[in-house]
């Protein structure tokens, strides 16, 4: 019987595993450059954790959670995102004994049940940065300074990030209301989705992708405008340390992120060139989620993006990351005697770090130096009988053609190879 991979997932083959791999060790740099270090949470948590994080009314939750029961009939969920994740740890682990002021960044999949298109999947993966232990404005603009930094640096010039405050527990309570009482006249013309979000989640309406329900939404009241003072602050403290820091923005009042723990700031980070799914970063502050899910009232902020769309967009952009090393040597072994006893010198010359090319079903030395020569390889080691009764190789360059008899030592080795 033959199987097919699931729908929504997909394979990360060799000749694309180097791109996948320059990707996540570029993060990494980055994020430690900012002083971020790197947390990995497992890929299931008890299903409640997200019911609570994200909210019970949310689409996550509702529509796109991958929920399973283990033998005990407990109730679990694979990620579906990776900020409530995190901050269970970081209350579980008490690591706001460790510093006032904690920086973790996290790359892994993450799975949900949603329609499969280009840059979007059923197992999709994701780097993101959670701060947590600060309401300074300046963090919320050093966390999208290392995503828009970051993506600039990788050679992407079509990036446009986009700002907006989605107030406190107070003021968006009052907004709201205002949401409900400019969208209750248009209730009949709404989809279903948006019926049930008009009472439970007045804001996911500014996000529904439905045509008629976007129509609406172009007169819709502003969150903006139901800020109270420390809000407006606030987010003109940001918007001052991200002039400072010369990352340009745009202020878009409509932005809403898909959970219900964020609070205050919202960013985007949209690439012009991907259609619909433009949208290579989200992310904002969760001033709430770390009392919410067990720990003390301590401000956060955060963002992720995924690993598909940025890949989409560099493609768009023509930006070739760098290939994978082709191999520094190319084993030559002559001699039915000798392919045991060059065994030793071959793991030796791997496990100091070169990369070593070797077929034993290759016999002959022609057929040997032929894929020496298409492996890319720029030397090749040549040992038959008479190099190891007198403990020698030929050290060829494939190059020049120029060949040399060296002491068969690993570390004479490379070290002739690198001058």
């Amino acid at each position: 019987m033959k199987y097919n991979i699931p729908r929504g997932t997909f394979d990360i083959l060799p000749e694309d595993s180097y791109k996948w791999q320059f990707l996540q060790d570029s993060f990494r740099k980055m994020a430690t450059c900012f002083g971020y270090e790197e947390i990995t949470t497992p890929i299931f948590e008890v299903a409640e954790l997200f019911e609570r994080s994200s909210g019970e009314s949310s689409d996550v939750v509702q529509k796109e959670m991958y929920r399973f029961q283990d033998k005990k009939g407990r109730e679990f969920a694979l990620r579906p995102e990776g900020t409530a994740p995190v901050v269970r740890s970081y209350v579980e682990n008490h690591l706001d004994k460790l510093s006032s002021r904690t920086k973790l960044f996290y790359l892994g999949p993450m799975f949900r049940y949603d329609r499969p298109q280009a840059g979007r999947y059923r197992q999709f993966y994701q780097y993101g940065i959670e701060f947590i232990g600060s309401n300074n404005p300046y963090y919320d603009a050093e966390v999208i300074a290392v995503a828009f930094l970051w993506l600039n640096k990788l050679g992407l010039n079509n990036l446009r990030l986009e700002i907006n405050s989605v107030g406190c527990p107070d003021c968006s309570a009052v907004y709201d209301k205002a949401l409900q009482e400019y969208y209750r006249p248009f209730l009949p013309k709404l989809c279903p989705d948006c019926v049930k979000r008009l009472e439970t989640n007045p804001r996911r309406l500014l996000d529904c992708k439905v045509p008629s329900c976007i129509e609406f939404r172009k007169n819709a009241p502003s969150q903006m405008d139901y800020l109270d003072e420390p809000c407006k602050k606030h987010f003109s403290a940001v918007c001052d340390y991200l002039q400072a820091m010369n990352i340009p923005y745009t202020i878009n009042p409509r932005i809403v992120r898909g959970l219900d723990y964020y609070t205050n700031t919202a960013f985007e980070i949209i690439y012009e060139g991907l259609g619909a799914q433009n949208s290579l970063v989200g992310g904002g502050r969760y001033n709430g989620l770390v009392e919410q899910i067990g720990g003390k009232s301590i401000p956060a902020i955060g963002f992720a993006g995924g690993f598909e769309r940025l890949l989409l967009a560099l493609e768009e952009e023509k930006i070739e990351l760098i290939p994978p090393s082709k191999p520094d040597a190319y084993l030559v072994c002559v001699g039915d005697n000798t392919r045991l006893q060059i065994l030793p010198y071959l793991n030796a010359l791997r496990t100091k770090g070169l990369i070593v090319d070797y077929d034993p079903d290759k016999s002959s030395l022609k057929a040997q130096l032929k894929s020496a020569a298409s492996s890319g390889a720029k030397y090749a080691i040549i040992i038959g009988e008479n190099e190891l009764a007198t403990k020698t190789v030929n050290l060829k360059n494939l190059q020049t053609g120029e060949q040399i008899a060296i002491p068969m030592d690993e570390e004479y080795t490379i070290n002739k190879m690198k001058n």
